[in-house]
């Protein structure tokens, strides 16, 4: 099995079973001035330095650098995410309540993104999943992850699904 596969089946963050959970880690505060842009490079930094390991609200769950080309602008972008897993299938979703991730358009219009996982880069392709491939894939999701099927309730649009395959795995 190799080391991308090995994560696969891993809890990420068990201990919370709702969205509102002050404890998790899309609830956490940060500072209103630097934004969120400033706390996401304080975990980029602190996984970079760490092979991957992070402390705060993501301390103890898997994570990754996800790095995409802007859609727009044509810059490169990393952002921590925690990866789910369809049996191997490594895919990522979000919690963000009004609108999708500027990942998620990124990925869209330039599928080839970067993937740092614990001390390794890969290249990689994402796929936002649309239409009858949305449909299926998010039926399973809901029905095995409880965390976003319970967000899923609560916001009007679907959520957004990408999976991630790495280049000359296999």
């Amino acid at each position: 099995m190799s080391e991308i596969e090995s994560t696969a089946g891993q809890p990420d963050q068990a201990d919370i079973t709702d969205y509102n959970d002050p404890n998790a880690p899309w609830n956490q505060a940060w500072d209103q001035e630097g934004g969120i842009a400033n706390w996401n490079d304080d975990v980029i930094k602190e996984f970079r330095e760490n092979s991957g390991k992070v402390g705060g609200a993501y301390a103890g769950g898997d994570l990754i650098l996800l790095t995409t080309t802007g859609a727009k602008s044509g810059k490169r972008h990393t952002t921590p995410l925690g990866p789910l897993y369809r049996d191997d299938t490594m895919y990522v979703s979000s919690f963000i309540e009004d609108k999708y991730p500027a990942w998620w358009y990124n990925i869209k219009a330039n599928p080839q993104v970067t993937i740092e996982l614990r001390d390794k880069t890969y290249q990689a392709t994402g796929k936002v999943l649309e239409a009858e491939d949305y449909d299926e894939f998010a039926a399973w999701v809901l029905a095995n992850n409880p965390l976003l099927a319970d967000f899923q309730s609560k916001v009007d649009r679907p959520i957004p699904l990408v999976l991630l395959t790495f280049n000359g795995e296999g």
